[in-house]
């Protein structure tokens, strides 16, 4: 980003009544965009709180909240920020409820046809990378920092006899998650059924060396850099020797940030707070420190890169 430009954002970010003026603006312009896409954001949050019921809000959410919530857990400091401009960040039904019309909305112009299909087709993109460079199919997969599913749903539909665990740090994302999968049209085994897990991505709880693979999914860009480096290492505890670790996020070096007009970006830092150490951070590097060999860089988007790394042998 033009250092110029990122000052004067700051600058303006720093100003409270600014600050909540520019997230204003950026979920507005999210929901326009939506809704001009023939993604009816109003009409699903709707559709998924009654769950179909005459009800505004299904008490079985909460109660499904309980069952899947880690009583114990206590959340880093960094988690309990404001994100995508909503003051809880994370922690709510809403945003919730709202990230799959949000995530259609932010990602439709990456294709020329600018429509409902433009995230899709991005984590598509994420997938035939994987299925490029991996020699063999995962046989267990990792997917942190899950939030409701959508790559984890995907990572099953090109993985099916992969044995899968989403892990998240918002209970609300995965008990959206879970609600998912147990409507879904597409049959599975319950072999073979997602697991959710509440946890931090750096600090998942899971067993050593039981992953073929720990994915992330536009995650890195919401952390700051120590909880970044800190997830790099649980993956490579994760991962099997001969394993691999996969991440698909924003490309920092993509001229699209760079031409940002300072308007839009204030719109975009307004909503991601750790924007700034996610672009400083030197990703490759903390790869190879955290115990994975050099990994490959592929852009497969105008925005986006996916970067694979096999864990080093012992």
């Amino acid at each position: 980003m033009n250092a110029v430009a990122t000052r004067l954002v700051n600058g303006v970010l720093s100003v409270k009544p600014l600050a909540e003026f520019a997230k204003h603006q950026a979920r507005s312009m999210m929901i326009k965009r939506a809704e001009s896409i023939g993604v009816y954001w109003r009409d699903e949050v709707k559709q998924l709180r009654s769950r179909g019921s005459s009800l505004d809000f299904d008490p079985a959410w909460e109660t499904e909240l309980a069952a899947i919530a880690a009583p114990q857990l206590a959340y880093p400091d960094y988690y309990l920020a404001s994100f995508h401009a909503y003051a809880e960040g994370n922690l709510g039904w809403l945003p919730a409820m709202e990230v799959e019309s949000a995530a259609r909305a932010v990602h439709a112009k990456l294709w020329p046809e600018g429509d409902a299909r433009g995230d899709l087709r991005l984590r598509q993109s994420y997938h035939q990378v994987l299925q490029a460079q991996l020699s063999a199919a995962p046989q267990a997969i990792v997917d942190l920092g899950c939030s409701v599913g959508l790559d984890t749903f995907l990572l099953q539909a090109t993985y099916p006899d992969a044995q899968i665990t989403g892990v998240d740090l918002s209970p609300y994302f995965l008990a959206v998650a879970q609600y998912r999968q147990s409507h879904s049209t597409v049959k599975t085994q319950d072999s073979n059924f997602i697991r959710w897990v509440h946890a931090p991505a750096e600090s998942t709880g899971l067993p050593a060396e039981s992953a073929d693979l720990v994915s992330a999914c536009l995650m890195f860009h919401e952390l700051p850099q120590s909880a970044a480096i800190a997830v790099l290492h649980e993956a490579a505890r994760l991962v099997k020797p001969g394993g691999h670790l996969a991440l698909m996020d924003m490309n920092p070096q993509s001229e699209v940030y760079a031409q940002m007009p300072p308007y839009v970006l204030t719109l975009l830092k307004s909503t991601e707070p750790y924007l700034d150490e996610y672009f400083a951070l030197e990703i490759e590097t903390a790869i190879v420190n955290a115990g994975f060999e050099m990994p490959t860089v592929t852009y497969n988007t105008v925005r986006h890169r996916t970067l694979i790394a096999k864990k080093q042998s012992d």
